[in-house]
């Protein structure tokens, strides 16, 4: 079961996050679970594969606002800087950002299962 503490190790800003969340923790946790469970990672992967730049930017800002949301800051990072380029429509090869953003999901949903 995740925790705050591990949040805190995985390198959120937890009292960023619980603080948007009114102070209520349970809450904050049931969000960061929630966004565990999202599927916008994979849709964006997807995207950028089809060369779909308007669907790819739209998965990267709804990622970049709930990573935001919760201060996932590690996820935050490569998504905003997708985000940004896809707002742009730069065409590039985003491999190297969307293995970074899925490299730190994967830690943070096998903290989740232990």
């Amino acid at each position: 079961m995740l925790t705050v503490d591990d949040l805190k190790k995985f390198g959120a800003n937890t009292e960023e996050g619980i603080g948007r969340c009114m102070g209520d923790e349970g809450f904050y946790m049931m969000l960061v679970s929630s966004f565990l469970g999202d599927t916008r990672l994979d849709q964006l992967e997807k995207a950028l594969k089809d060369n779909d730049l308007d669907k790819a930017f739209e998965a990267a800002h709804a990622l970049k606002g709930m990573a935001s949301n919760l201060s996932l800051d590690p996820i935050t990072g490569p998504v905003t800087e997708m985000t940004e380029m896809l707002r742009s429509r730069t065409m590039t090869d985003y491999s190297v950002l969307i293995k970074d953003a899925k490299d730190k999901m994967e830690v943070l949903r096998t903290m989740a299962d232990q």
